[in-house]
């Protein structure tokens, strides 16, 4: 599955591009080649609730799951670094009720301090018990003790962005890329509703490390859960992780493609300087090594459709890495 649109997908004008009535977003930005490194979502901790049903463009408040709850878990999140989304297995999804008992999971994604953590729930409003700022920080403690959580000892979750209502795309690529990974038996195949990033669909997070990929086919989607299994991080296709800010995500993929480290929890973003649109990020490795990493906030020309739920055309922001340097001797400490 290529996960790319036929027929004529681009017009041409005068220093801009625009949708035809066959084309996606993630059509243009995939003939355009925009860069996917730094375009993850960020969250250290992710907090995933199953709903099954339809989802509206605003999942939290827009799904069968009772508004004023959403509205609860978007305000207790706030600026605890934790994010809050609804899954529900691939498949159709008529509304059939409220089920009985619902999935939670929890996930950490800092190095060092990863874990991810499973629980189920007879009413959603228990998670309104957690602290969330202690999630954020990567205690799991509150979530075992408000929802006698566990240890998740199952597969990596791989979730699927098919919010179609957030964005066609995710519709359209990514609910038969989910349905493809559970035909083929993923046993940690979810849809979610929202990852970010519409125009790289399909989209996929993997928990517990929180890498997220772009313009993801089934394929690669194996080679990435193998790679989890392993502790190992696949390159092809990654956004970065979840636990940096955009220019720490591209900092460590630019160090992982010079050094050829693919391990997991072996790098860090231990130090971010600057402000737009130049930052000087220090990524340091588990054995001591450092490195300066100069990433650049670029702007993707000529002006594309960010959406297919807009006519606007916009010049989404980049992370261009302009260099890599390994520090030595004092420098590397600081």
């Amino acid at each position: 599955m290529g996960g790319r649109a036929t027929g004529p997908t681009v017009v041409s004008e005068p220093s801009q591009v625009r949708l035809t009535s066959v084309s996606t977003c993630a059509t243009v930005s995939r003939d355009l080649d925009e860069p996917l490194s730094g375009t993850a979502a960020t969250a250290t901790t992710w907090l995933l609730l199953e709903q099954p049903g339809p989802w509206g463009a605003r999942a939290l408040v827009s799904s069968h799951l009772e508004p004023s709850l959403g509205r609860a878990l978007e305000a207790a999140a706030e600026g605890t670094g934790v994010r809050v989304a609804l899954i529900r297995r691939p498949g159709r999804h008529a509304d059939f009720g409220a089920p009985a008992l619902r999935q939670v999971y929890a996930a950490h994604t800092v190095p060092g301090r990863v874990w991810l953590h499973g629980a189920t729930t007879h009413d959603p409003r228990r998670l309104l018990d957690l602290d969330f700022a202690a999630l954020g920080r990567g205690d799991h403690r509150t979530f075992d003790d408000a929802l006698c959580g566990r240890p998740h000892t199952g597969d990596p979750l791989a979730l699927v962005c098919t919010n179609g209502r957030r964005d066609r795309c995710c519709a359209l690529l990514g609910r038969p890329l989910a349905s493809r990974l559970a035909v083929a038996g993923v046993r940690g195949a979810w849809e979610v509703t929202h990852l970010g990033g519409h125009r790289f669909s399909p989209t996929l997070l993997v928990l517990p490390h929180g890498y997220a990929y772009g313009r993801v086919e089934a394929h690669t989607v194996t080679e990435v859960l193998h790679g989890v299994q392993e502790g190992r991080v696949v390159l092809q296709g990654c956004r970065g992780r979840s636990a940096w800010e955009r220019p720490g995500q591209a900092a460590e993929l630019a160090v992982r493609t010079a050094t050829g480290e693919d391990a997991a929890e072996a790098l860090s973003v231990v130090r971010t300087a600057g402000d737009a649109p130049r930052w000087e990020v220090t990524v340091a490795h588990a054995d001591g090594r450092h490195w300066e990493v100069v990433v650049d906030q670029g702007v993707s020309s000529p002006p594309r459709p960010e959406s297919c739920g807009t006519s606007v055309l916009g010049t989404p922001g980049r992370m261009d890495v302009v260099a890599v340097r390994e520090l030595t001797g004092a420098a590397s400490r600081g």
